[in-house]
């Protein structure tokens, strides 16, 4: 496992997913190994053979706590990119009921939100996170109120 993980962060991803996809064989219920195989998929745009180790490294227990946000963040993200929006909202609310302040998650619920046909939503959930940062100097008030107001004018 270590060197497929090594061979994937020096990004030679294709020798990383040729013994991800041994030990995926050989140890079918480890979640470790099938969050790591899935992330390796995405790293090459093989998204829709990521999905079912996404899936497998979600289903049980035993993904580090670190591991599994990234498998929630790495499955949604891979969902939406292959069209399947509900899906993808499902599992970033998933992720969200485990890590409700993670601002990835939320960022890219956004963006299924958008691609699903809910812009207002997705507007607001931004403008949210934003508001929640210094960026917005002395505009935190207005921003927070108008993410819930988006259409209200004058």
């Amino acid at each position: 496992m270590a060197q497929a993980v090594r061979l994937r962060e020096e990004g030679d991803h294709e020798a990383a997913r040729e013994l991800l996809l041994e030990l995926s064989r050989r140890r079918p219920d480890d979640p470790e190994v099938a969050y790591q195989t899935a992330w390796v998929h995405d790293a090459l745009g093989l998204e829709a053979e990521a999905v079912p180790f996404y899936q497998r490294a979600l289903a049980g227990e035993g993904l580090a706590a670190e591991h599994r946000l990234g498998a929630f963040t790495g499955f949604g993200s891979t969902l939406r990119v292959l069209g399947r929006y509900g899906e993808a909202l499902e599992v970033f609310d998933r992720g969200l009921a485990e890590f409700p302040d993670d601002p990835a998650l939320r960022v890219f619920r956004a963006m299924a939100l958008y691609n699903s046909g809910q812009a207002r939503e997705a507007v607001g959930t931004l403008l949210k996170l934003l508001a929640g940062t210094e960026q917005v100097g002395g505009y935190r008030r207005a921003v927070e109120y108008y993410a819930d107001h988006l259409d209200e004018t004058v």
